[in-house]
């Protein structure tokens, strides 16, 4: 049964939302995306001309000095080796690029119109939301930041009886259920408080911890002391919930309250226990009621069955969990994914998400609509790159326009529609019914709250899907570490659209990593995850053949190449400057009777202009910018590499990829203290730092040696080896807070002196062979 516009008695029937093509200055885009085109293929030919000299001649021909000529024949065969893989990594960035171009070619705007949403629909009429909360370890993830979240959620805009709000633990903590049990109590001051006030955002830390002055509360007349006695049962709440962390477990007195701590006993661990249901409130009771008589949501907590030997495939397995256990229960038609850390910054997110999936033309053919992924303790020059800005606000608008409707799922953020990740495909013919009172197809169990917690139970057991299609055809995808993507490919090539909402107000808010080595951390599990998508039977190329656009494929495979780029950019940072100090040069000379070298400089230069004025459009500064360049070529040179590398010895059997939790808070308030004056934080000597200061160092040992050479030769700044040195030269510049945390730093976040050692022994050994073999 469709959505009917009539329903509403004679009110606007237009669309609910609108897609708006176009970005400013688009075409004038466009032209210089096809001249950077044109410049990449004068450099591919430039290095066929060389690679064809070289094979026809059996002579090397890089310029007209006799000492600089002899050198290079008499290690001629070294240098044709590099010529062939200077010639192979500008034709995978090059490439690269063209994928770049998938996601930026048609940038389009998504324009939900809630307010028609509002008259359209009543509030009995609107559908039900289901919400998915996951959190998996009590000592990385604090229980009082999850009911933080948990509590922002709780307070919505929308009517608390149609939403119902899951927390998966998959620690199975007895300590995280304290906390929601904490939180459901001071859930029936804090939800009205919220409403009566419209304060936003309604995560209580976040929101107290805003300056006293920017509230709405404060200018009205009775709002100061509300919001001080609120304050006060918060941060009463919060101390007792820390407190019992901290001691490692609840009074026996707190256990006797109720009846859901008798499911842990003394042999249940993180690893091995049964399922854990528990109906924390029950929003179809009446009795469930916060302290201005309006009914609560339901609230719901979850640890699935697990077992020794037994796979529970991470957070995807607690997804699939959460959509079985919530279809006994409330079975909404659409469902809401968040971390633990991503609370609630809109209160009206939902009836947006609502308009794309309630409008009568387009509605049902959208699977998810994914909010941008924000975070709320970014830097003012976001010094890790961690913004997601132009990410949100041009490469997810450009996956809108790349395939019609072929949008990322991100993993948090995410409403989903609940039959497309159920594994059914999209048809024309199916359209189920959203509105309420009008023969929904999502009905809800009458059965008491103990039988739909007993019947939940069973489904959250592990053996439920032995036999089953779930975490393969049904459900998020199995076997990945990355499994949001995966499953988004699955959903898309079951025929279903979906597409990206980026906000005026951000709608989630969570928190970045503020460590380099968190951030390269969880940037290795990404790109390690996403490259396993890429060989995997989810690659685009291969499942999307026929099921998505070639232009959605290949803004899919933009993002799962990402650990390939390490392979490119470890060998330009490497051997480019290596053969500077060697005397041997590898582009073009810089004069006016060499054109080639024009190739270079527009390709390169009218590429980093154009990101740099991107990055302004986006809100950045121009420190913010460089800092993204920093971060991207930290990323590639060790994330990525590390990550390409785990997937190799994956694919062969001589290792297994397994999921690392990012932690979400900082170590200490003096790392803390480093993060907000933006100074890079090192302090260890894991490999990936190890690796950072390898090639800081040899990129510092060449320039300086390559330069003295360069005088030595008699050449000026513009000659022959003018594109080395400016290699060398950025790499440098870039890594400067490398070169202050190895030999000027010595707070603990610098660099151990045992990576100092390392690092000027290997790259002195580097640049040794260079020059003498």
């Amino acid at each position: 049964m469709g959505l009917r516009a009539e329903d509403a008695g004679g009110v606007d029937k237009g669309p609910l939302f609108q897609t708006r093509s176009g970005r400013r200055g688009g075409a004038a885009y466009k032209v210089v995306a096809a001249t950077i085109f044109l410049s990449i293929c004068g450099v591919w030919a430039y290095r066929l001309s060389q690679l064809l000299s070289l094979l026809f001649s059996g002579e090397p021909r890089v310029g007209d000095d006799q000492m600089m000529m002899t050198t290079t024949m008499r290690k001629g065969s070294c240098y044709g080796l590099s010529l062939v893989g200077m010639f192979l990594v500008e034709v995978v960035f090059g490439l690269f690029w063209v994928l770049s171009q998938s996601i930026r070619w048609n940038i389009v705007h998504q324009l939900p119109f809630k307010d028609k949403l509002s008259l359209r629909y009543k509030d009995k009429q609107l559908p039900r939301v289901d919400i998915f909360v996951c959190t998996a370890d009590p000592e990385r993830e604090p229980p009082s930041m999850v009911i933080s979240t948990v509590l922002s959620l709780m307070s919505f805009n929308y009517p608390p009886e149609k939403l119902s709000l899951y927390l998966s633990d998959d620690g199975c903590s007895e300590l995280t259920f304290y906390a929601l049990l904490e939180a459901s109590d001071f859930a029936k001051q804090w939800i009205p408080f919220c409403k009566k006030f419209n304060i936003e955002p309604r995560s209580p830390e976040a929101y107290f911890a805003r300056e006293r002055g920017s509230g709405s509360v404060q200018h009205t007349a009775n709002g100061w002391p509300e919001r001080t006695a609120i304050e006060g049962l918060y941060r009463e709440m919060k101390h007792r919930i820390d407190e019992a962390v901290k001691m490692g477990g609840i009074s026996e007195e707190m256990k006797g309250k109720h009846k859901g701590f008798s499911e842990w006993h003394p042999k249940a661990t993180k690893w091995d226990h049964q399922s854990i249901v528990q109906m924390i409130i029950d929003g179809r009771d009446e009795q469930s009621v916060d302290v201005e008589g309006c009914r609560l949501p339901t609230l719901v907590y979850m640890a699935r069955e697990k077992r020794p030997g037994r796979p529970h495939n991470f957070k995807a397995g607690s997804m699939n969990a959460m959509i079985r256990v919530s279809s006994v229960i409330s079975n909404a038609p659409v469902i809401l994914n968040l971390d633990c850390d991503m609370y609630s910054n809109d209160s009206d997110a939902v009836q947006e998400a609502l308009c794309f999936f309630m409008d009568e033309r387009r509605g049902h053919q959208i699977a998810f609509v994914q909010f941008p992924q924000n975070f709320d303790n970014i830097t003012p020059n976001d010094l890790y790159y961690n913004s997601c800005t132009i990410i949100n606000k041009v490469e997810m608008k450009g996956m809108d326009g790349a395939g019609d409707g072929t949008q990322l799922y991100c993993g948090t953020g995410c409403f989903h529609r609940r039959e497309s990740l159920c594994g059914i495909k999209y048809s024309e013919d199916h359209r189920p019914n959203l509105v309420e009172g009008e023969g929904t197809d999502f009905e809800r169990s009458e059965r008491s709250a103990v039988e739909l917690e007993e019947a939940a139970k069973v489904v959250a057991d592990c053996s439920y899907e032995q036999g089953t299609l779930w975490g393969y055809e049904m459900g998020l995808v199995y076997g990945c570490l990355v499994e949001d993507i995966a499953t988004g490919i699955a959903i898309h090539c079951r025929g279903w659209k979906s597409v990206c909402y980026n906000s005026e107000r951000r709608a989630f808010l969570g928190m970045a990593p503020d460590t380099l080595e968190m951030c390269l951390v969880q940037f290795k599990r990404w790109s390690e995850g996403m490259f396993q998508i890429f060989t995997s039977r989810y690659c685009p190329f291969t499942r999307g053949r026929g099921n998505i656009s070639f232009l959605a494929q290949m803004a899919y495979s933009y993002y799962l190449l990402w650990a390939i780029l390490s392979l490119p950019t470890l060998f330009y940072v490497v051997v480019p400057p290596l053969f500077l100090l060697r005397g041997v040069p590898l582009f073009p000379e810089v004069s006016f009777a060499n054109p080639w070298f024009l190739f270079f400089l527009y390709a390169v230069g009218a590429r980093t202009l154009y990101s740099m004025v991107e990055a302004v459009q986006c809100g950045f500064t121009l420190r913010a910018w460089w800092n993204a360049q920093r971060m991207l070529l930290l990323r590639r040179t060790s994330a990525f590499l590390f990550a390409l590398v785990d997937t190799g010895l994956a694919q062969l059997g001589l290792s297994e990829s397994g999921f690392v939790l990012t932690p979400k808070t900082v170590t200490t308030s003096e790392v803390q203290a480093r993060y907000k004056r933006e100074v890079m934080e090192f302090g260890s000597s894991s490999a990936m730092f190890t690796h950072v200061a390898v090639l800081a160092v040899l990129n510092l040992f060449c320039l300086v040696g390559g330069a003295f050479r360069v005088i030595w030769l008699g050449y000026g700044l513009l000659g022959p080896f003018t594109g080395q040195l400016l290699v060398a030269g950025t790499v440098v510049l870039i890594n400067l807070p490398v070169y202050e945390a190895l030999v000027i730093r010595s707070d603990h976040g610098s660099l151990p002196i045992t990576v100092v050692f390392r690092s000027v022994v290997l790259a002195s050994s580097a640049c040794l062979v260079a020059v003498y073999f």
